[in-house]
Formats: C-alpha cells, sequence, structure tokens
C-alpha cells in the first residue's frame, strides 16, 4: 500500500508474497500424486487438501491439452 501511495507501483498492480500453506503444497503437488498423499498421511487437513488438490493441476493450456488428450497411439 505503500509503495502505491508513493508512486512506485500502478494502482491495482501490488503483489503479495504466496503463503505458506501455498508453498507448501505446491511443492507437495509437484513430487506426489494426492492419493499418495492420502495413503501415507493418516490425517490431512481439509485446507491443506484444497490447496494440494489446487496446484495439482496443470496450469498452462498446453499442459492441460497434453493431459487431456485421449490419444492412445493407435489408430
Amino acid at each position: 500500500a505503500a509503495a502505491t501511495a508513493l508512486g512506485l507501483l500502478p494502482l491495482g498492480k501490488t503483489q503479495s508474497p504466496a503463503s505458506l500453506l501455498d508453498i507448501a503444497a505446491r511443492k507437495v503437488a509437484e513430487k506426489w500424486p494426492f492419493q499418495r498423499v492420502e495413503e501415507r498421511f493418516e490425517r490431512v487437513p481439509e485446507p491443506v487438501q484444497r490447496r494440494i488438490v489446487y496446484w495439482s493441476f496443470p496450469r498452462s493450456e498446453r499442459e492441460i491439452c497434453m493431459y487431456s488428450s485421449f490419444n492412445t497411439g493407435s489408430e
């Protein structure tokens, strides 16, 4: 807010740091499928589960197309 007030950042273009929950969930999602997390840990709090699931899905259009392709190689 102070940087915006000083004119250092355009109005509405401020960035806030990622939360520790988001950083940790992203790292877990990069390494393990969600099913492994559920099997490995007895109790995973629901907010943590939601963030891991969120980060488990691909972000770019290219990755979404690649993972949603049903091409089995046989014609």
